[in-house]
C-alpha cells in the first residue's frame, strides 16, 4: 500500500514538474530510458545497484542521456528516483504517470484487437464512435492479432468490448444452454 502510494507520488511529481503540455515527450524519454534498463541489467544495475554511488550513478545517466536525446528536466527526475532509491520503480512510475495524463488530458485509452489492419475511414470511424462511448477523446492503439477470426476486441480502460466471432459464438452458446 505505501508503495503505490510512493509510485502516485512520483508520477504526480514528474507531471507536475514537465507541466501538461510537455509531458508525452517526457513520458517518451523515460520510457526509452526505461526499455534500456529493462533491456539491459547491467546498466539498470548501474543505476539502482547499491555497490554505485549516487554520483557514479549520476555520471552514467548523463552520458547515456547524451546519446539518448533525454531533455534536462527528465534526466532529474531520474536523479530524483535515484536519490528516492526508487530508480527500480521506474516502470510503475511511468505506468502510473500515462495513466494521470490521460485523466488530466481528460483522454481515455483505448486498445482496438483486429485481425487485420484497419483502413483509414474505418479507423477514424471507429475513433468517433469509441468517443462518444468513452464520453471523451481518445487515445487509439490498434493491435492486429491473427487470433481473431473476425471482428474486434476494444479496451477502453478497464472494460473490454467484446465484437468477435468468437465472442459472439460464446454468448450464442450461453443463450442456447439458458434456454
Amino acid at each position: 500500500m505505501k508503495k503505490d502510494k510512493r509510485v502516485k507520488r512520483f508520477a504526480r511529481s514528474l507531471l507536475d514538474s514537465v507541466g501538461l503540455d510537455a509531458a508525452e515527450g517526457a513520458l517518451n524519454e523515460l520510457g526509452t530510458l526505461n526499455g534500456l534498463m529493462l533491456k539491459d541489467r547491467k546498466f539498470a544495475s548501474l543505476l539502482i545497484g547499491p555497490q554505485f554511488t549516487d554520483a557514479e550513478k549520476s555520471a552514467v545517466l548523463q552520458a547515456v542521456s547524451g546519446r539518448l536525446g533525454l531533455s534536462e528536466k527528465a534526466v532529474r527526475f531520474v536523479r530524483h528516483l535515484i536519490e528516492e532509491k526508487a530508480a527500480a520503480r521506474l516502470d510503475e512510475v511511468l505506468g502510473a504517470a500515462r495513466s494521470l495524463y490521460l485523466e488530466r488530458k481528460r483522454m481515455s485509452k483505448v486498445t482496438v484487437y483486429t485481425p487485420t489492419p484497419l483502413d483509414g475511414g474505418y479507423e477514424e470511424r471507429l475513433r468517433a464512435s469509441l468517443k462518444k462511448i468513452a464520453q471523451r477523446d481518445v487515445q487509439m492503439e490498434c493491435v492486429t492479432d491473427p487470433a481473431l477470426l473476425g471482428g474486434i476486441l476494444v479496451r477502453v480502460g478497464s472494460t473490454m468490448y467484446d465484437g468477435s466471432i468468437k465472442g459472439q459464438l460464446r454468448l450464442l452458446k450461453d443463450e442456447l444452454v439458458k434456454g
